[in-house]
């Protein structure tokens, strides 16, 4: 048939629809030169059902609160997900994602600008650049991880919102993943915890192609997918044509049916399905076609093998009959339904708006608790503990749990009607993610970006499994709090392997994610406070194992001075000083005890306190000069981790103290006699590093 045939039947718009997105998608793969154009033609029958036919969302109310969710989990397909953005129409959304906008998200100039500097259509798809786009992917994996927080952000928000004749949440999530979203270990942890709580509105559809980049899947993989989550508690159908829409819609069918567990829909398909040459091969999944192979694919899909970039009539307004109708009706309906349930429920009203812009309820912090000063103090693992449960007492949207650590990470919420989150009950706010670190990070991601304040517990060594969801954190401004206990070599004798070391570091290096080390119970409170009021900006609260001494605050310096990043938390005695000592966390108490001895000796040295690098450097430099005036050039750091970094401090005239190797197993005063975190060093270093 003509591409642009005028008249043509329901069934004809349908494939005219279908195959727009398959051109669309190889026009701009070939334009950039650059991308992976197989799955968006393999795909793009399957894409086009589910949003055409399933997917309640209102293209011109892209941040509606109760819509489905869609996740290309196998970002490398972005413009398959580009492409039906514009044939959507969906409108864009302003970047805090808070106010839709006139204008279009995705234009056919930004398709033609795929993969090109400044544009809205990036290699992988990016929550906030592009509007329309639910989560940024491209790590695999990580997509479907976040569609288990989703789903599992619904079970909570429909059990706090939801009441008789009220359904206010009852979205479905929907992710499309691919072999390398099956082959990473982190789908198989969410996959695993989604089954176990039986979130029978989430809906995977696993696109069986065979190909990765190395050739056919054959090479690596060849468990049985569906028996696999059969075991995980999933219902699995299975689409041996990912061209056969009808199978396709039964089995979608199925799944709005099923109401104890999540679904899985293997869908067989041929990547780069309609390129003769190219079909079937790894060259289709990870490199443009070539002029001469796309003009071929467009011939046998009945195209003008020299149109580029070819909306045909009637494709804008097939998908205004289908998803644009359907989910404009959803949503008016449900905005007229808000209403109504402002005026019986206009407290629950005010908590929904709230946490819709991320704002914090009236008297969040009130009824904090009070540390006095205490040689033997607590460690900030359990004053945190203490604070958390205020806080989340009077800020019903905050929850969160532990991978399986919550007795060490002191983070179980034990107030009165805290409760477990779990399959036969979702108002609880304790979540039990198990021993799955790096799913529970994602997981967190997928809560946050529902709206929800979502915390994540573990031990800080255990950053290393989840980093890559951190990261993420990071690129999507999400205020995800992570709460990381046992935080140096005072885990003592569990040894090196327990002993973060390159830590502190490794996440200070990562762009837009606060992290905050305090140095006792009131810097605690004071993070808490800073982390709290975060709507952008993931947070990482750095926690001692050991106990801390709760710091005499009428003698030294107050711990608010913590909102800065870093503050001088003990003054020189009697003018300028000749040094600055520098510590963060259990090092800072260390350096105080070298401050009297070393005040005691006529030495005159100032004490700063430096919890968070990031908030420091965010400071005016007139501040920041303040603290460390660039004219005294003798100073010392401590801190019980990787001496990287602290150069920037200390100059070339100063020392470091701090790890040079992995830690050991002993008990703690032993390693800190072995490695040197003792008065009398700290002592030495000063007065090394001043001449005397």
């Amino acid at each position: 048939m003509s591409a642009t045939r005028a008249g043509v039947s329901e069934s004809n718009l349908d494939l005219l629809s279908i195959n727009t997105i398959r051109t669309l998608s190889m026009d701009a793969v070939q334009a950039a030169n650059s991308g992976h154009p197989g799955t968006p033609m393999a795909l793009a029958p399957v894409a086009y059902t589910l949003w055409q036919r399933y997917l309640r969302y209102d293209p011109n109310d892209p941040i509606w609160p109760n819509r489905d969710r869609f996740v290309l989990s196998n970002g490398h397909a972005s413009m398959l997900l580009y492409s039906l953005l514009h044939l959507a129409q969906v409108r864009a959304v302003d970047f805090d994602n808070n106010k839709v906008l006139d204008s279009m998200a995705l234009t056919i100039d930004d398709l033609k600008k795929f993969r090109q500097i400044d544009s809205k259509t990036p290699g992988h798809p990016e929550y906030r650049l592009t509007s329309g786009v639910e989560t940024t992917t491209g790590p695999l994996g990580q997509g479907v991880a976040n569609s288990v927080g989703m789903a599992m952000a619904r079970g909570w928000l429909a059990s706090y919102f939801n009441k008789p004749r009220f359904e206010l949440f009852n979205y479905d999530v929907y992710a499309i993943c691919g072999d390398g979203d099956m082959m990473e270990g982190i789908s198989g942890e969410a996959a695993s915890l989604a089954g176990h709580h039986k979130l029978s509105k989430l809906c995977w559809i696993y696109d069986n192609n065979h190909i990765t980049i190395e050739g056919n899947t054959s090479l690596a993989f060849s468990e049985d997918v569906a028996t696999r989550f059969k075991g995980y508690g999933w219902n699995v159908e299975h689409v041996s044509d990912a061209n056969d829409t009808t199978a396709l819609e039964k089995a979608l069918d199925v799944f709005r049916d099923t109401t104890d567990k999540p679904t899985l829909i293997i869908v067989d398909s041929h990547i780069g399905w309609g390129a003769p040459h190219r079909q079937d091969t790894k060259e289709a999944h990870g490199e443009a076609l070539g002029e001469e192979e796309v003009a071929l694919a467009k011939k046998f899909y009945g195209w003008p093998t020299d149109a580029k970039f070819l909306v045909p009539d009637g494709v804008y307004d097939q998908f205004k009959k289908g998803i644009g109708k359907r989910g404009g009706e959803a949503r008016n309906a449900w905005v007229k339904q808000f209403e109504a349930y402002k005026t019986e429920f206009p407290a629950l009203a005010e908590d929904f708006n709230k946490m819709q812009r991320r704002d914090l309820p009236d008297g969040w912090d009130k009824d904090m608790p009070t540390f006095p000063a205490d040689a033997k103090g607590l460690a900030t693992r359990d004053s945190s503990g203490k604070v958390l449960n205020v806080i989340a007492k009077n800020v019903p949207w905050l929850m969160g749990g532990a991978a399986d650590l919550y007795p060490s990470t002191k983070t179980r919420l034990t107030f009165e009607g805290a409760g477990e989150f779990e399959a036969a009950s979702r108002s609880g706010r304790n979540m039990h993610f198990g021993i799955r670190e790096h799913a529970m990070a994602a997981i967190s991601n997928g809560m946050v970006l529902s709206k929800i304040r979502t915390f994540a517990s573990t031990f800080f060594i255990f950053t290393d499994y989840c980093k890559p969801a951190i990261r993420l954190s990071a690129i999507m401004e999400l205020p995800v709090i992570y709460v990381f206990t046992h935080d140096s070599i005072g885990v003592g004798e569990d040894g090196p392997t327990h002993q973060p070391i390159e830590h502190l570091i490794a996440l200070r290096a990562v762009p837009g994610l606060m992290l905050l080390r305090p140095a006792d119970a009131n810097e605690v409170i004071e993070a808490w406070r800073v982390i709290m009021q975060l709507k952008k900006e993931p947070a990482v609260l750095v926690l001692t194992r050991q106990a801390l001494p709760t710091i005499d605050r009428s003698k030294y310096a107050a711990a608010s001075g913590l909102a800065k990043g870093a503050y001088i938390i003990a003054e020189a005695q009697g003018g300028k000083p000749e040094a600055i000592l520098m510590a963060t966390g259990s090092e800072v108490s260390l350096c105080l005890s070298a401050y009297e001895t070393l005040t005691s000796q006529g030495i005159k040295v100032r004490v700063v306190s430096m919890p968070s690098w990031d908030i420091f450097e965010h400071q005016s430099r007139e501040y920041r000069d303040s603290v460390l005036p660039p004219e005294v050039t003798a100073r010392v750091s401590v801190e019980q981790a990787s001496i990287l970094g602290w150069d920037r401090y200390v100059g070339s005239k100063g020392k470091i103290i701090g790890m040079h190797t992995f830690g050991a197993s002993a008990p703690l005063k032993d390693l800190q006699k072995k490695f040197g975190f003792q008065p009398d060093k700290v002592v030495a270093a000063v007065r090394e590093v001043i001449g005397k």
